[in-house]
């Protein structure tokens, strides 16, 4: 909820002064804080209260500002650095209703009064949207594959339960968070339906997302889908709950979040951006970027004034279609028939150079206007490109200009290689392959031809160590489907190519590549375009484990892949040392490497109707740690909990650091990083960063008025430390 709409200041001031006249300050003094700090103990009729959140939220700074921390096991807590001004701050916790929001400021003593929830109902509203959406029925194995329209509703590609998990995960889940209150129940301004499959099937083709939703619900299969769905929503309303999450738990309670909010009420702030990913210490202190493609707008907070700008990103040429659909199929209901979202830019995804310039996959100009020298660069003779989905741009802070980089690939994610020449890679989602340009080179010479090149996956099937056009075979042409899909009307690959790193242990460089199931990971040499390809284990004799859906993709220090697998909850790692390289006709087997895979089950619910191998969480992306930002140590990989409101640590003794973030309830988080700002300055001096990545920021807590928002991720030492 927003608090600032819902408990006017004259009353929480009052409740302030009713509750903290001396009486509600009992051992207050056993809490030490400093002048910027507030602390205090919060207790509920049951008693101390361990392993709740403590909010502050102020509107009184150049943004919403929000800080939030975790009780010790006395109900202590320690609200710390807060910029001077005067805020509202209350209890959420499980088992609990949100408390009263009271009134203070930095340097005050405040215990808090938590109210303890009157029923398990009233408890779950504060749930985390995958417990709820663990509620979910699958089908039964006995229904699969599916048998169509005519049969039982389900699509016959959906061969069994772990395509229809997958099926609805990737194709709602990637833009939606499931089993949110915005989701979990019917919105007021959705209409008056006999039946909650008539009120699916009208919702799902609502807003200018709405061609792609029912495409998801039809890849699934129309009838047997909003049936699930329907079900999964009448349980809801007739009272059904999920079971109680566990409460912050040890280095959990040491979590202090931080959040500004940035954007308006329509972005789509797809990324955040906080430093050089092979420089942590890059842009210390300096504003966090973010590209917003709902609008094309460029964002930034400054965390030393609590400020945030926003500006258009250009595009040169004239009509270029925007990404979103500019119809509704059914009006929103939120928005009705106005629509929201116009962006020709489509810009996705950033990454810093060495000279802390952000570069970002954009679009400026129309796909098909490829310059002349696309068509007779050596890289166009594997890989043809009659054209480019997005481009590349550039933002100089230092003259807060933008500059355009015109390439013959399509870009996606973008990242640089530790290379000497600031090389970086990108991904195609429409190419299919692997890109990159030699941006030291071109700086220097100007020459963008000669700067640039690109690669499609290609097996050295006669083992040469060359890529022979006619002798040599395309990796995904076993993939290639008659009904090829497509995307703002360019025709999608057999295999997408979702994300890219660069290795900087061998200087390869790899993509994970969701579908078609189970996905795979691949390794592309860019000197050759040699590819190897790697499928995690899935319904492999050789393993018990089924991991499917690569969707994020980094590398550690020692040159280990990680890759968060969105279908099947899993964290995974992929050592390809442990592996016997196959060359020539063998290294056509994507499944030939199962040791090389290691899976690590995310923590969580799993589906009714299904074993606990899968997580009901979802996994957007994924990050390593290399240098410590955390505190938690060096190459410790972290996943988005895009389902569950978190990011999730693997901690190097194997267990999980769920890191909630319990307000706004809705963080759906995508891509993260982590930035040093003083190497000396202890838990102070470092942090992580994300940002709320809905592409319906209106689904998150408060509604059509919701902002999206940066959140800075700290560990301290101890839940009191200043």
């Amino acid at each position: 909820m927003q608090k600032f709409s819902t408990v006017p200041t004259c009353c929480a001031l009052a409740l302030s002064l009713l509750l903290g006249g001396g009486s509600a300050l009992v051992n207050a003094q056993q809490v030490a804080i400093d002048n910027d700090d507030i602390g205090g103990r919060v207790k509920s009729t049951a008693g101390a209260e361990a392993g709740v959140w403590v909010i502050a939220e102020t509107s009184e700074l150049g943004t919403i500002f929000r800080k939030i921390v975790v009780t010790d096991d006395q109900g202590r807590y320690v609200l710390p650095d807060l910029p001077k001004a005067s805020y509202n701050i209350w209890v959420r916790g499980y088992g609990l209703v949100d408390s009263k929001p009271v009134i203070s400021k930095p340097g005050q003593h405040l215990d808090l009064t938590a109210v303890v929830a009157p029923d398990a109902r009233t408890a779950a509203k504060v749930y985390p949207a995958n417990y709820w959406y663990s509620l979910m029925q699958i089908p039964a194995a006995s229904q699969f594959p599916g048998t169509g329209p005519k049969g039982n509703g389900i699509n016959p590609n959906i061969l069994d339960q772990h395509y229809w998990i997958d099926a609805i995960k990737t194709g709602c889940n990637v833009c939606h968070q499931l089993g949110n209150l915005a989701t979990r129940e019917f919105p007021p301004g959705l209409g008056k339906f006999e039946t909650s499959y008539l009120a699916w099937e009208h919702r799902v083709q609502v807003g200018q997302d709405g061609p792609s939703s029912i495409s998801a619900v039809n890849a699934v299969g129309h009838e047997a889908s909003l049936k699930s769905w329907a079900d999964w929503t009448d349980r809801i309303a007739a009272g059904e709950v999920p079971q109680a999450p566990p409460r912050p738990q040890g280095q959990e309670r040491n979590l202090v979040l931080t959040l500004w909010e940035w954007g308006k009420n329509a972005t789509f702030a797809h990324d955040e951006l906080s430093t050089d990913k092979r420089n942590p210490t890059a842009n210390a202190y300096g504003p966090i970027y973010g590209p917003d493609w709902g609008n094309d707008d460029f964002l930034t907070v400054d965390p030393r004034t609590n400020t945030t700008t926003a500006v258009r990103i250009p595009v040169l040429e004239k009509d270029i279609p925007p990404g979103k659909a500019q119809s509704m199929p059914k009006p929103s209901p939120y928005w009705g028939n106005q629509l929201y979202w116009y962006d020709p830019a489509i810009s996705n995804h950033a990454a810093m150079d060495s000279k802390g310039q952000v570069w970002m996959s954009s679009r400026f100009r129309k796909p098909e206007s490829q310059p002349d020298f696309c068509k007779t660069h050596p890289s166009a003779a594997l890989a043809p490109m009659p054209n480019s989905f997005r481009q590349m741009q550039y933002y100089d802070p230092a003259t807060k200009t933008f500059h355009q980089v015109d390439i013959c690939f399509d870009t996606h994610h973008v990242q640089f290689a530790a290379d000497g020449n600031d090389t970086i890679y990108a991904n195609g989602v429409i190419s299919g392959g692997i890109g990159w340009v030699n941006t030291k080179k071109l700086a220097e010479t100007g020459d963008l031809a000669g700067s640039q090149g690109w690669c499609l996956p290609y097996y050295d099937v006669n083992g040469d160590g060359k890529i022979e056009k006619g002798v040599d075979q395309y990796a995904f042409e076993s993939l290639r489907r008659p009904n090829a899909g497509s995307f703002a009307g360019l025709t999608v690959p057999p295999a997408v190519f979702y994300s890219v790193i660069p290795n900087m242990v061998d200087g390869s460089v790899w993509s994970a590549v969701p579908g078609p199931m189970p996905g795979r990971i691949v390794r592309i040499d860019p000197k050759t375009c040699i590819a190897e390809v790697y499928e995690p284990p899935f319904h492999n004799p050789a393993t018990p484990l089924n991991g499917y859906t690569p969707r994020g993709i980094d590398v550690d220090s020692k040159g280990v892949i990680w890759t968060a697998l969105a279908g099947s909850g899993h964290l995974a790692s992929f050592d390809r040392r442990k592996c016997k390289v196959m060359t020539g006709p063998e290294s056509r087997n994507p499944q030939h490497c199962p040791e090389g895979w290691t899976l690590y089950r995310s923590p969580g619910p799993h589906f009714k109707g299904v074993g606990d191998e899968i997580s009901v969480d979802m996994h957007y992306y994924n990050f390593v740690d290399r240098f410590n930002t955390l505190g938690l140590g060096a190459d410790v990989p972290v996943a988005n909990g895009t389902n569950s409101d978190s990011l999730l640590a693997l901690k190097p003794d194997g267990s999980w650091l769920v890191m909630r973030v319990p307000y706004p309830m809705g963080f759906f988080s995508r891509g993260m990083d982590g930035r040093i700002d003083d190497p000396n300055g202890g838990w102070k001096g470092r942090a992580m960063y994300a940002d709320y990545g809905e592409n319906a920021v209106w689904h998150i807590e408060g509604g059509l008025g919701a902002h999206s928002s940066v959140v800075k991720f700290q560990l301290r030492p101890d839940p009191l430390a200043k």
